[in-house]
């Protein structure tokens, strides 16, 4: 169970800052009711928020923290899809198919997340085609980033397959070539889809090369240009 939940009073997403910008299409009167159905969760680092397969009730917009959503696979093996940072929210397709989760959500850190019961997004979904508009394009760009890294751990080798997991930390996680992370060699791998030996080896080898600077879990991107060119490449 989470470590602290508390209930807010139904104004206060009014006059939150920390929305996700989907939100912005609401007014007063529909951001009360999110207000008036939403519970704000803390969660430890390393604390399970929800697990593959279990029901899905609600949507999660997280406030503070950074979340490794990833798919449980076979043999022990998972596959981190994608990490979420403020102010995102996870809101997996099982809500509209089957109600239950179909990939498991992780704190990485000390997290912070406002969860909203799902038929009242939905209600809303349904009554404000802005909101409509903005929720469907939020969902078609995680689908077009979700192509992008089934052609990186399907046509690519190894080395590509790495370059595309730091340029993704680099670029659209922490937007910096110079970044601190919670993630473990062992979830490396799991991004790139190789073992976690491999994954270690690959990363050596860019540092040997000078095409990154890796101290613990503090990476540099030292020649932004060839580690393109190898993400390009494969």
């Amino acid at each position: 169970m989470p470590s602290e939940i508390f209930r807010k009073d139904k104004t206060c997403c009014n006059f939150c800052l920390e929305k996700s910008d989907i939100f912005s299409c609401l007014n007063q009167d529909e951001l009360g009711v999110i207000g008036d159905n939403r519970s704000e969760v803390h969660f430890k680092a390393g604390e399970l928020i929800f697990k593959q397969g279990t029901p899905a009730a609600h949507l999660l917009c997280l406030t503070k923290g950074m979340v490794k959503i990833y798919i449980e696979g076979y043999d022990n093996k998972n596959l981190i899809i994608g990490i979420v940072k403020p102010i995102e929210y996870i809101l997996g397709p099982g809500i509209y198919v089957d109600s239950k989760h179909h990939y498991s959500a992780v704190a990485m850190e000390d997290s912070i997340a406002c969860l909203v019961d799902a038929n009242v997004f939905k209600t809303l979904i349904h009554t404000n085609t802005a909101f409509a508009d903005e929720f469907i394009r939020k969902v078609s760009q995680l689908s077009i980033y979700n192509f992008e890294q089934f052609i990186s751990l399907t046509q690519k080798q190894m080395p590509g397959r790495i370059a595309d997991v730091i340029l993704y930390l680099s670029e659209r996680i922490y937007n910096s070539p110079s970044f601190t992370t919670n993630l473990s060699r062992q979830d490396i791998a799991d991004m790139s889809g190789m073992s976690k030996e491999s994954a270690i080896r690959i990363l050596k080898e860019f540092r040997d090369e000078k095409i990154i600077a890796v101290e613990g879990n503090t990476f540099e991107i030292l020649n932004q240009e060839s580690l393109q060119k190898i993400s390009q490449t494969g």
